[in-house]
Parts: structure tokens; C-alpha cells; sequence
């Protein structure tokens, strides 16, 4: 019974209708549903069949999903690239233009970075060492430009010993609409290779458990953070959260201004790497990821949530920064004031 009403079904007055499948869909249909996708399941459901491959290359799917600013970002792969004009950039399609923008493109005479996060096509970047301004840079008694193949820079600045460990860095850019986490990413001990193995060295670490490392930030628009913790973990790259930030326009450039800074005369500091300042949208994590618990500065369009604060100087009661003061009597030390997200 079931062969017979097979071959009905196959039969329409006198004619064999051939059989439909995901082959026989339009293409437009295809580039609707690839709409609702993020770029690698696109790229994977592209290798289906023809309909799916041909409106895998669509531009109406890929300029959905690139940043409403992405001519802006090409203009820093033009730079980066000589003999690429804006004429060749223009004859492109929306997909290569997102696979060249997922790419790393240097700029700043290769001490920054820009790219797309190839999931979600969110901008993303990356500041290296020599990019910010630190306090005894120039001074080979107090740091050092060590090579490594763990930096995507190639090379981070080695403390050997400081008393006013300060860095401090500024980045103006016109973000996509959204909200951003900025973080530094360090490394306590000293990294190397021995017999094919990764060893780290913590002979010189010191100075980083007596007083909490703080690090601010500030944009152009009036939005603050501050937050403060000890760093730990000696032998693992640690991302640092410094505050986030919303970039309300991608038409206008926002300027940031960002530090960490451990100033204290009484002892001093050594055996920390300083690779780069990472800028992510917010939520996306790649690495081990630090957040001081109090961090109670969150500013945004200047309305203050505890009290004022300006770049350079702050107008908070010197025990305001304890977490005993945030907390109460329960947490005692900066290392009970820890989260790991």
C-alpha cells in the first residue's frame, strides 16, 4: 500500500513530477535564511548545496553582517596596504571586504591593531606596549623590550624594577554603536623556552602583594570607571578589566584615556609583563579573564553613582578604595576582593 501511494503521489495528470529537496530552493530564499545566521555557520552551510554556495556570497547577507562604519575601517587597511587604492577597494564584494576586516590590519606604524570578531563582526583591537606612555620606559634599569612569540606584537616590556609604576595610554576611534570592555593584558614572571618546554621565571617578582594595582578610565563624552585589585597568578597572561564603555555614534571619533598605575614610594615593584591593552565588545572572552570586585566607579554622560572624579586627580576619602570600605568588616584583604569571570 505504501508503493502505490508512492507512485500516485508521483503521477499529476499523466505526468512524473520530479522530486524537490533543499536543492530545488531559490536563492533568495537561501540569502533569508543565512540572514539570521553568524558568519561561520554562513560558510558552513554554504558547502550544502547550490543554492545555499550562491547565496553565500550575496552581498545583501554579508553588508548585514559588517559594522555600519566598515568604510571607515577599510580606510586603515588601505593604509596599511600600499598600492591598494580606495578604486580596488570599491570593486570588492561585502564578503571579501568582512574576510580582509577579520584579518588583523595594522596601523600606527604596526603598534596598534584592528579586526573583526569573526563570529559576531564586532570591532575589536589591540594596543601594544610600545603604543602607551610608561614611566621609566627608556631606562634599562627599570624595564626592558623583551622578543616572544606570545604577544601578537612579538615583544612586551619587562619591569625589572620600578618604584612609580605608572602606564598610561589614550586611543581615539570611531567605534560601531554598542558597548565596549577595555582590559590590559599582563603577565607576572618571565616567560622562556627551555628544551622545547614553556618555563617562567618568578625570581624577581615582588611588590605587587602589598599595595592593589588601580586602573581608571575616561572617554571624551564623560564616562568614567575606576577599579583596583592585586595582581596574581604568576606564569598565565591575564586579562585586566580596566570599565567599559558605550560608543553612542559610529559618525563621531570618542577619545579614551586609560592607566594603571601602583604608586608607592615605600617598596618597590618588578617581574610584570606588559603585552598590550585589548579593546573587546562587551561579553566576548578570549583569555582568563580578571575583574576587581570593587569596581564602584561606573560613570556614564556624568552622572556620578558615589563621587566625583576627574583624570589626573580624585576627590575620594583615601579609605574609600579598601574593599573593607565597600564591603564592610567581611573582606579583610585585597586578595578576598577577587572574582574570576
Amino acid at each position: 500500500m505504501g508503493t502505490g501511494m508512492s507512485d500516485l503521489a508521483g503521477i499529476e495528470a499523466g505526468k512524473v513530477v520530479a522530486p524537490t529537496g533543499l536543492g530545488e530552493l531559490p536563492e533568495l530564499c537561501a540569502a533569508e535564511v543565512l540572514l539570521h545566521l553568524d558568519a561561520p555557520d554562513i560558510c558552513r552551510l554554504a558547502r550544502l548545496n547550490r543554492a545555499f554556495r550562491g547565496a553565500a556570497g550575496a552581498d545583501i547577507v554579508w553588508e548585514a553582517k559588517l559594522p555600519d562604519n566598515y568604510r571607515y575601517l577599510l580606510g586603515f587597511v588601505d593604509g596599511a596596504e600600499e598600492g591598494e587604492g580606495a578604486g580596488q577597494r570599491s570593486v570588492m564584494g561585502k564578503k571579501e571586504v568582512y574576510a580582509r576586516l577579520a584579518k588583523p590590519v595594522p596601523f600606527d606604524g604596526g603598534r596598534k591593531e584592528l579586526w573583526l570578531e569573526k563570529s559576531k563582526g564586532g570591532v575589536c583591537m589591540a594596543l601594544s606596549s610600545k603604543s602607551l606612555v610608561i614611566t621609566g620606559i627608556d631606562d634599562r634599569r627599570y624595564w626592558v623590550q623583551l622578543p616572544t612569540t606570545e604577544s601578537r606584537f612579538q615583544s612586551v616590556a619587562y619591569l625589572q624594577q620600578i618604584w612609580w609604576f605608572e602606564v598610561v595610554g589614550e586611543m581615539e576611534f570611531c567605534f560601531p554603536v554598542g558597548t565596549y570592555s577595555l582590559y590590559f593584558r599582563l603577565h607576572l614572571g618571565k616567560a622562556s623556552k627551555r628544551f622545547g618546554r614553556r618555563v617562567c621565571s618568578s625570581e624577581q617578582i615582588h611588590g605587587w602583594d602589598k599595595k592593589p594595582v588601580r586602573f581608571q578610565l575616561s572617554t571624551s563624552d564623560g564616562q568614567h570607571a575606576l577599579s583596583q585589585c592585586y595582581l596574581d597568578e604568576p606564569g598565565s597572561w591575564i586579562l585586566y578589566h580596566v570599565g567599559d564603555f558605550i560608543a553612542s555614534t559610529a559618525e563621531k571619533p570618542i577619545k579614551l584615556k586609560f592607566s594603571m598605575a601602583q604608586i608607592d614610594c615605600t617598596h618597590t615593584k618588578a617581574g610584570l609583563c606588559v603585552d598590550s591593552v585589548l579593546i573587546y565588545p562587551k561579553g566576548f572572552r578570549q583569555e582568563k579573564v580578571f575583574s576587581a570586585l570593587n569596581e564602584f566607579f561606573v560613570w556614564q554622560h556624568e552622572r556620578a553613582l558615589f563621587c566625583s572624579f576627574s583624570w589626573r586627580q580624585s576627590t575620594v576619602p583615601r579609605n574609600c578604595l579598601e574593599p573593607s570600605y565597600l564591603y564592610g568588616s567581611k573582606v579583610q584583604s585585597g586578595n578576598d576582593a577577587r572574582i574570576w569571570k
